[in-house]
């Protein structure tokens, strides 16, 4: 129930039309035209705040009645009352608008009116300004007749010359096309002479590299060949070395053994003397 009231109060609102932005007339009528736009404003906000008061009561007055006990009678009266004042209210709402709708054609026409005067004061200027502009495009039309004749009789001598200069594009091209065969060839001897120079190089390192190898293999088994050599010295050394120290201690156990014999026969000998006596 309330939103359906809010919704008929913000209609009557929104159904204002806007003021169209029209040129000012004088500093007088400017000013005239202020005030009563001001004056516009001013009672139109008069309007909405008795608009948004009547619903603010009529909202206080819906939740009031509910505790009583007659609350549909409340309500309706509560109703009735705000539909009284939303009727004033839309009664001086449309009279509003109609002011400013009759305010609106108003100035309308003394713009239209003032746009007509202007009109007839700039309509001399402007038969001048398109009597200069005829004139100027005559001119600029019998000027492009005079250039498209003198074109015309220059076709011939502007044909002869494209011709030279076809031709003389040609001969160049031919000519620009035997310098680059000659560059060409020229590119292709001196890659063939560098290919065939890298050519002989290689053969020339292959070659040398070959040479090289052989002498490194004939070194290593030259160095083999040592290294065998003297393995077979350092095993004969050993061999010897070995032999030597065999006979050494062989001796050394000979003597060992004399040694032991020459002192049991000395024992002996001392036991003997020592029976003797």
């Amino acid at each position: 129930m309330v939103s359906g009231v809010d919704a008929t109060a913000g209609g009557a609102q929104g159904a204002r039309p806007a003021s169209g932005a029209l040129v000012p007339l004088g500093a007088s009528d400017a000013q005239g035209n202020a005030a009563i736009q001001n004056d516009f404003a001013a009672r139109q906000k008069v309007l909405d705040r008795r608009t948004a008061e009547n619903n603010y009561q009529y909202g206080v007055a819906q939740h009031n009645c509910y505790d009583t006990f007659f609350v549909n009678h409340c309500l309706g009266k509560a109703r009735d009352a705000m539909r009284v004042v939303q009727a004033d209210i839309r009664h001086q709402q449309l009279a509003l608008d109609e002011e400013q709708r009759a305010d609106n054609a108003r100035r309308r026409d003394e713009q239209a009116a003032l746009q007509r005067a202007r009109d007839q004061a700039d309509a001399p200027q402007r038969a001048a300004n398109e009597a200069a502009s005829a004139q100027a495009f005559q001119q600029k039309q019998q000027q492009h007749a005079l250039d498209q004749a003198q074109r015309q009789a220059e076709a011939p001598q502007r044909a002869a010359n494209e011709q030279a200069f076809q031709q003389k594009q040609q001969q160049h091209a031919l000519d620009q096309a035997q310098r680059q065969g000659a560059a060409a060839q020229s590119q292709r001897d001196a890659n063939q002479a560098q290919y065939d120079k890298k050519q002989s190089d290689y053969q020339s390192q292959l070659e040398q590299a070959r040479r090289e190898g052989q002498q490194k293999a004939q070194e290593r088994a030259d160095k083999a060949q040592k290294f065998e050599q003297k393995q077979a010295d350092a095993a004969k050394h050993a061999s010897d070395v070995a032999a030597r120290q065999k006979q050494a201690a062989e001796k050394a156990q000979q003597q060992q053994e004399q040694q032991k014999q020459q002192q049991e026969q000395q024992q002996q000998q001392l036991k003997q003397q020592q029976q003797g006596q």
